[in-house]
């Protein structure tokens, strides 16, 4: 049920004080009234904290105002070369998700650093190991056909937020790492299927993919994958032609090429929204102690709401698996 504000009372006079009953300026009397409710309504979401259904802060434009993105029924790929900036996008959309106590946060991270710091704060974490990887994945896929099943006896496209079903927000860092580098070909090909097939389907069912890596090549991010992402956001690569495997192609010729950003330009690459054009945009930068106390304020949050229980050592782990 949605909240009602409170009945304001309204002064009646006339305009010289002489006729009782008669409503002196209503329009003022009115935005007051607006004004006090949504002042009372924005107290209360930041005591609760953000939500995934909420818009997500990402920086700020070339035209200085925020920029900020609904990820929910959407996917994002981000790409550059090391030290352009990735990972403090990355770090932003992290932080919100662990920061609403309305969604999972699942994190596969190949170097294990990146996303080590939210790991209290996640029901699954993913190290360096394939094997795990697809053995989470598969669960994925598992748990995302059981939401199908669901929504196509309710005779329904997609979750909606009166349903309860929390979304789940899939983070891969370094993409590379578990495509490439580790494992049998057969294991790397496992893994990027599974991969495709979550992207392309789970988005309806409250599945959100946000892939990240550091080797924007053809084999990394194939065509095939990468127009599955509604969103794509590429920071500084070394070619044009690393630009237009992020962004699509014939983006380069256009002037929208990432190569272009300059290598001291820290955070700042071409953001491609579904449907729009590229659009340069500079993170939203945070600090090592930032990213620490954020990450230590989403575990306490996630615990006083839930979704997370503590452990023999005292650390904080995620209870919703308990659930699904």
């Amino acid at each position: 049920m949605s909240e009602h504000p409170h009945t304001l009372p309204y002064p009646l006079q006339s305009a010289d004080g002489s006729e009782p009953g008669r409503l002196v300026r209503p329009l003022l009397a009115l935005a007051r009234w607006v004004d006090e409710y949504a002042a009372r309504h924005r107290e209360d979401r930041t005591a609760a904290g953000p939500s995934i259904w909420e818009p997500i802060h990402l920086g700020v434009g070339e035209d200085g105002r925020p920029l900020r993105l609904p990820l929910i029924y959407r996917n994002m790929l981000l790409a550059g070369e090391p030290g352009a900036g990735k990972s403090v996008g990355l770090n932003n959309i992290v932080a919100h998700a662990a920061l609403s106590a309305d969604c999972r946060l699942w994190l596969f991270d190949g170097k294990i650093v990146e996303l080590g710091l939210w790991r209290s704060c996640a029901e699954r974490f993913i190290a360096n190991d394939l094997d795990d990887a697809i053995q989470a994945l598969l669960d994925l896929q598992s748990e995302m056909d059981s939401r199908y099943a669901v929504l196509d006896e309710q005779r329904r496209r997609k979750i909606a937020p009166s349903d309860g079903v929390e979304p789940i927000v899939v983070v891969l860092d370094e993409l590379a790492y578990f495509a490439a580098t580790v494992g049998t070909k057969r294991e790397q090909e496992a893994f990027s299927v599974l991969v495709r097939d979550l992207v392309a389907r789970g988005r309806a069912a409250g599945i959100i993919v946000i892939a990240a890596t550091q080797r924007p090549s053809a084999d990394i991010i194939p065509t095939s994958l990468r127009d599955l992402f509604g969103y794509r956001w590429a920071f500084r690569c070394t070619t044009d032609t690393s630009s237009d495997i992020v962004l699509g192609h014939g983006w380069a010729a256009r002037g929208y090429s990432s190569a272009s950003v300059a290598p001291e330009a820290k955070g700042i690459g071409f953001l491609l929204a579904e449907g729009g054009i590229p659009r340069r945009v500079k993170a939203a930068y945070l600090s090592d102690a930032e990213v620490y106390a954020l990450a230590d304020r989403a575990a306490l949050h996630r615990l006083a709401t839930g979704l997370a229980h503590h452990n023999a050592d005292g650390q904080a782990v995620d209870d919703t698996r308990s659930r699904s």
